[in-house]
């Protein structure tokens, strides 16, 4: 569902271990504002005119397993849609790991 302006959405909880992934797509010009709760994660995304801006958050903290509400705040010239799901986490990377270089280079 594509919507404008300001929702919350509720979510159930998932089992123990899983990551909360929280996906937000949208397009016009503005900033569009998500918090997660209960586990306290809230993170801004930049929407251009004429573009689409995605963006996908894994959250894999205690508590992640409960139940909550995604809240957004978004000016009406913005349309956006939300996914939530959960999942295993997603292995980190070590820093500095450059998939693209060959081994021993």
């Amino acid at each position: 569902m594509v919507t404008t302006g300001n929702a919350e959405v509720e979510f159930a909880g998932g089992d123990k271990g899983d990551a909360l992934i929280v996906a937000v797509r949208c397009q016009g010009a503005g900033t569009v504002k998500v918090a997660v709760r209960p586990v306290h994660v809230s993170f801004p995304l930049e929407c251009v005119a004429g573009e689409v801006s995605t963006v996908h958050n894994q959250v894999a903290v205690s508590g992640a397993s409960r139940g909550g509400v995604v809240s957004v705040e978004a000016p009406t010239a913005v349309r956006w849609s939300l996914t939530v799901g959960r999942g295993a986490p997603a292995e980190e990377e070590p820093p500095g790991a450059d998939v693209t270089s060959p081994a021993g280079s």
